[in-house]
């Protein structure tokens, strides 16, 4: 529509011109006006062809009837403009060598010749002034199109790493309290008659071992019932809180020591998560798998990390050595021990204690940025 009405404009313009000339032109005289913006219709889709044509009709106008040109030729405008704005660097530039020679060359005042330079390179400057311009347009939509899909792809990201988490942190506790509760509910009916107190004391550590479970399925869950919740909202089990994982687990049977040491000063909340996880993992697989009677716990600071050391004096738990990528391997509990400490920077290590007696389960954890730190006893 606005093409056309470029043509209409340019072409009664151009009519005018004839029709106010001195000379009386005869009709035809007219027509070759009016052809010279009957191009500019198409001029976005055949660039060049519509300059071709705009540019023939103009020289036999020019031949025929000089005198008659429009002072401001707004199809030579057009044209030029359109070939700037759409062309390839390579026809732009000919065409513009071509319309300037042909100014220089064709006008015959010198003031005529800088009219028609100044119209014809001005046409082409704004031309390129606007090619660029959308250029830059379409540079920064491709930017912003390529952040959204970053933001989206990040959003995916967090999203399956927040299920991840979840599950690690469901089956940590499932786990611990199932441990225990199995345990116990096998002890309980041996003991009912000759030793009623252990047996009592038995059924209320199920009790409190699945109150605590729910308790804390509920802190991870609930955060997935509030709209809009980020992950980070996520309440994290605290250091503090392994008295009581060490208390329940002497209701199972098992001698606890617990040596948390005083002055940790400052543990990110990521970093206590982390070794509240381990220590109840690796008090987890002591109860079911290693026959021990004794676990040690012991959480302190060394320098910019926090060591974590869990060790009993059972017969451990079987792992296959991963010498070529200097890892290990064993249960899903202790893969997790090890995911748990590379997912705040740290690392971890599971295997025979000293002498080749019971287990131990060594992490260390950085308490400053998240960064690889040295192996525990390396």
């Amino acid at each position: 529509m606005l093409d056309t009405m470029l043509a209409l404009v340019s072409a009664a313009v151009s009519v005018w011109s004839v029709y106010n000339d001195d000379v009386a032109w005869p009709w035809w005289v007219y027509l070759v006006a009016v052809s010279t913006a009957l191009p500019l219709p198409w001029r976005r889709r055949f660039t060049l062809t519509s300059l071709a044509a705009v540019s023939a009709a103009s020289v036999v106008l020019s031949l025929v009837a000089h005198s008659a040109n429009p002072q401001l030729p707004l199809y030579a405008v057009i044209g030029i403009y359109t070939v700037a704005e759409r062309s390839s660097e390579r026809q732009r530039w000919t065409v513009f060598a071509v319309v300037v020679l042909a100014n220089v060359l064709g006008t015959h005042s010198p003031n005529g010749m800088l009219f028609s330079l100044l119209t014809s390179v001005g046409s082409f400057v704004f031309g390129s002034l606007v090619r660029a311009q959308r250029q830059l347009a379409r540079v920064e939509a491709a930017r912003a199109r390529e952040a959204g899909e970053r933001t989206a792809s990040e959003a995916a990201r967090a999203v399956a790493e927040e299920r991840a988490r979840i599950a690690r942190e469901m089956h940590d506790i499932l786990a611990h309290a199932v441990s225990l509760m199995v345990i116990q509910a096998e002890a309980g009916p041996l003991v009912v008659h000759s030793k009623p107190e252990r047996a009592i004391r038995a059924f209320d550590t199920i009790a409190d071992s699945g109150r605590d479970a729910m308790v804390q399925l509920r802190r991870v869950l609930g955060v997935l019932k509030e709209d809009g919740a980020s992950p980070e909202l996520a309440p994290q089990p605290r250091l503090a809180e392994l008295a009581d994982v060490a208390e329940r687990v002497r209701r199972a049977g098992l001698r606890v020591e617990l040596d948390l040491a005083d002055g940790l000063g400052a543990v990110p909340a990521d970093v206590e998560a982390a070794a509240y996880r381990i220590v109840q993992e690796a008090l987890t697989n002591t109860v079911k798998h290693s026959g021990a009677d004794l676990a040690a716990i012991r959480v302190r600071r060394a320098g910019e990390a926090l060591e974590v050391v869990v060790s009993d004096n059972g017969r451990g738990v079987p792992l296959a050595a991963d010498r070529a990528v200097g890892g290990w391997s064993g249960g899903r509990g202790l893969v997790g021990i090890r995911e748990r400490a590379a997912a705040c920077g740290g690392r971890a290590e599971a295997g025979p204690g000293p002498a080749g007696e019971g287990f131990l389960v060594t992490a260390r954890l950085p308490l400053g940025p998240a960064g690889v730190v040295e192996r525990v006893g390396g």
